[in-house]
């Protein structure tokens, strides 16, 4: 099964430029998935398993490298095959 994520990250530091570029390339390094960055969000197309793994890594080393952030995400799965 695909799923389509639209997320949006808020960091909550100074710094939140460097946080947000950090987590897209996070996002950009895995070929597996397909990575569309607007000026609002950034959408994540793939393997249902695979979107939300990577979405979670980069979350994780998000908090762990720049502190607190607020993540807002919009998720469609696809069932077509």
């Amino acid at each position: 099964m695909k799923l389509t994520a639209e997320i949006s990250m808020y960091p909550l530091a100074d710094n939140y430029i460097l946080a947000i570029d950090g987590f897209i390339r996070h996002l950009n390094q895995q070929a597996e998935i397909t990575v569309i960055t607007t000026p609002t969000c950034t959408q994540i197309n793939g393997d249902y398993d695979l979107v939300f793994a990577f979405i979670q890594q980069g979350i994780k080393q998000s908090h762990a490298e720049f502190g607190r952030a607020v993540f807002v995400t919009k998720f469609i799965a696809d069932h077509q095959l």
